[in-house]
């Protein structure tokens, strides 16, 4: 598995910033929060437990919480202490920014502070803000001038920092307590901006009929604020939000032939992980900091040598002709069962198969995302389309049936054609047969595991082809 791990080892990186603050705001590494749990749902939502020390004084006071997200949801806030009440709470989030502190000096003065490019001189003018919509007027003395960016060298001098403007998010809470002292309080809120994904590394043997498969759980920051040495445990499931049923599996397959979804069979074993209600939890195995703008990954999946195998696939939609030769999708099969398979339930996310050439080195050979899967669920990725097998469905006849004016006769054509140096079986569906629509031919003998598709396993020899012809009596 050390193979898989080097292939993500650029996958993904911190970004950091520094900055100098004014002497008077505290230090952009200093913070406020104190012992922090965050739960991370996958439909870009977050629970953050936030539990500090206060030292509160007898009676009402107002107490400061920086640190919060900048994108917390103020509605769902909650704050838990020992006879403590709350009386009013606001979140103060106009940071403090170039343009807000220009927004904020409307109406003051300012200095001005030019550079002479030939001569490094500097000449400071005291101006009056009028105005900073789109751009800054000032008032100069008798004249106005519009502060431009025109590339000479000018920076501003304010004053002081605006009152309201803040470093940091900021939850201020007004609160009454019968007696002062020093105790904890927990700060509870939703937050969006934190969301997680699985990602997959299939590292696929053909040969052997064999893959090897790291499980990545990537975590992704944009709530505008960091979480420092936070207890973390992600949800995998589709939590309802209240904007309709929750966040849907999804699927991505290749657009052309149609393929279907992953999942080929739902699971019906338990995985032995901790659960909460109707979903599995994925609790970090160690804290960890969450920077801001920062896209983290922890392993939770390591498996070596499941069952895999290749197989080929088409679909065609309805009972027409294709005017040339299609790709067959490249289908990667396998299990998550306990015994034959990954054994484990797989969060939603990408799955991404390498496979070695002949000097040994792994080669990307296609993605698929896959749903929620439970374990035991077998599963069918299409990665791609196969170069060498193509499928030419054609109609060879189609004619009304005199006995019924609104029913025909399709004589379809399916040619298969193989290229490879070896040979291959091609699953062939034709979907589409809805209604009453019966086959009445066939040169080989279809199964049906649904109602409107019929599918016949093709074998194909190599650097050679196969047909199947088959007549189906439909309505219209």
């Amino acid at each position: 598995m050390r193979l898989i791990v080097a292939l993500l080892a650029a996958a993904a990186a911190p970004l950091a910033a520094q900055s100098t603050s004014p002497q008077a705001i505290p230090a952009p590494e200093a913070s406020a929060q104190g012992d922090v749990a965050v739960t991370i749902y996958n439909n870009d939502l977050a629970l953050v437990q936030d539990r500090r020390e206060l030292s509160l004084p007898a009676g009402r006071s107002r107490q400061e919480f920086p640190d919060v997200s900048a994108r917390i949801r103020a509605e769902t806030v909650t704050l838990a202490g020992s006879n403590i009440g709350i009386i009013e709470q606001n979140f103060d989030y106009d940071l403090l920014s170039p343009a807000a502190l220009m927004q904020k000096a409307v109406g003051e003065t300012i200095t001005l502070v030019r550079v002479n490019p030939a001569t490094g001189a500097e000449t400071r003018e005291r101006a009056r803000v009028l105005a900073a919509n789109g751009g800054v007027v000032l008032q100069i003395g008798d004249r106005i001038e519009v502060l431009r960016d025109d590339g000479l060298p000018v920076r501003v001098i304010f004053d002081k920092v605006p009152e309201g403007l803040r470093p940091r998010p900021t939850l201020s809470v007004t609160m009454n307590a019968p007696k002062g002292g020093r105790q904890p309080v927990t700060l509870t809120y939703l937050t969006p901006g934190l969301a997680w994904d699985a990602d997959y590394v299939a590292l696929f043997d053909e040969a052997a009929g064999r893959m090897d498969v790291q499980g990545w759980i990537t975590l992704n920051n944009q709530s505008g604020t960091a979480y420092r040495n936070a207890d973390v445990v992600l949800v995998a499931g589709a939590v309802g939000t209240g904007a309709g049923q929750g966040t849907p599996d999804r699927y991505f397959g290749a657009p052309q032939p149609p393929s279907p979804p992953p999942m080929r069979g739902a699971g019906t074993e338990t995985a032995g992980r901790e659960r909460v209600g109707d979903f599995y939890l994925y609790p970090l195995p160690q804290r960890t900091t969450i920077a801001q703008a920062q896209q983290k990954q922890v392993s939770f999946l390591d498996v070596s040598g499941t069952p895999a195998s290749r197989a080929y696939e088409y679909r065609n939609s309805w009972l027409g002709t294709a005017t040339q030769p299609v790709s067959a999708n490249s289908v990667l099969r396998f299990s998550t069962g306990r015994t034959q398979g990954l054994g484990d339930a797989l969060p939603a996310g990408t799955v991404r198969v390498y496979q070695r050439d002949t000097r040994g080195t792994p080669q990307f050979v296609g993605e698929s995302r896959i749903g929620h899967t439970p374990m035991g669920s077998d599963l069918g990725l299409t990665t791609g389309q196969a170069f060498d097998i193509k499928v030419q469905p054609v109609v060879e006849q189609r004619t009304r049936l005199s006995s019924d004016a609104s029913r025909w006769r399709t004589q379809m054509r399916y040619r298969l054609t193989n290229a490879s140096p070896r040979a291959v079986t091609v699953v062939l569906f034709q979907d589409g047969l809805w209604g009453d629509t019966r086959i009445t031919a066939e040169s080989q003998k279809s199964e049906r595991n649904s109602a409107d598709a019929a599918i016949w396993r093709v074998q194909v020899p190599a650097n050679g082809e196969a047909s199947v012809t088959a007549t189906f009596d439909s309505r219209f």
